[in-house]
């Protein structure tokens, strides 16, 4: 077993109080989806989930720079919708409001690994929340504001809906997936990115309505991101081997390791 292994933070998703739940109906529930730590597990890493530090039962003196500096590197996955405020919109409808608490946090999350020199990638809602902190927009929600759009989520099939993918040449997603033989991709999501964020290019597309499906930061600090779960895609279901894009960033993980070893 190595003796010194990649520890990889997975933001939390939150399931805020609620009355009509069964188990701590008052209280705010922080946790991560298995077959994401499972993902990360397959490439020798450590997933460990990172709990807000904020929130009305905060105490001590632990931070986000504290996590950004002790763990190798960062995965934002899927959830909630994205606030529209934090895109400067308001709603189309309150049910497309989002979770503003989880922006938020993931924000802050994402503006201190970068700042610490660790490598953050995206997964579906991660995508969508890296470009807005980045400074871009959304699509509330496609099959409103792109009717004519493929249907990007089904929520009776959920992550058994596909669609292929159109990668971008000479990006380096394409550099990545040179040897992949199926584009084949799962789809669960009902909102996209509109206006790309300034310092990103698009290294993949929906090839039958254009929508984007991968981003990549194109300045030192390595971001990048995908709207499908490469964590629900599997050799049985025909769909795209991740393994080159799970590879690529715990080797970016490994070095910003040596290059930044966590304080003592």
């Amino acid at each position: 077993m190595p003796a010194d292994r990649l520890k990889i933070g997975i933001s939390a998703c939150f399931f805020h109080p609620d009355p009509a739940r069964a188990v701590f109906a008052s209280k705010t529930l922080q946790y991560v989806e298995q077959s994401m730590a499972h993902w990360l597990m397959a490439g020798g890493a450590l997933p460990v989930m990172v709990p807000s530090p904020a929130g009305d039962t905060a105490r001590g003196e632990v931070h986000f720079d504290d996590y950004a500096h002790w763990l190798d590197g960062l995965v934002l996955h899927g959830g909630a919708d994205v606030w529209p405020g934090s895109y400067g919109e308001t709603p189309l409808q309150e049910r497309w409001s989002g979770d503003r608490i989880r922006d938020l946090y993931e924000q802050a999350l994402v503006k201190a690994f970068v700042a610490a020199g660790k490598p953050v990638f995206g997964v579906c809602r991660g995508l969508q929340l890296i470009n807005v902190a980045f400074g871009g927009t959304l699509y509330q929600d496609i099959p409103t504001q792109r009717p004519e759009a493929l249907k990007h989520r089904d929520a009776e099939v959920y992550d058994q809906n596909f669609h292929n993918l159109a990668v971008v040449p000479k990006t380096r997603l394409s550099q990545l997936l040179a040897g992949v033989s199926s584009y084949k991709i799962n789809s669960i999501h009902h909102q996209g990115i509109k206006d790309l964020a300034p310092g990103f290019v698009v290294e993949a597309r929906c090839p039958d309505d254009g929508m984007i499906e991968a981003i990549r930061h194109t300045g030192p600090a390595y971001v990048a991101a995908v709207q499908w779960h490469p964590e629900f895609h599997r050799p049985e279901l025909g769909t795209l081997d991740d393994t080159p894009l799970l590879t690529d960033f715990l080797q970016a993980c490994q070095a910003a390791k040596t290059s930044h070893p966590p304080h003592s």
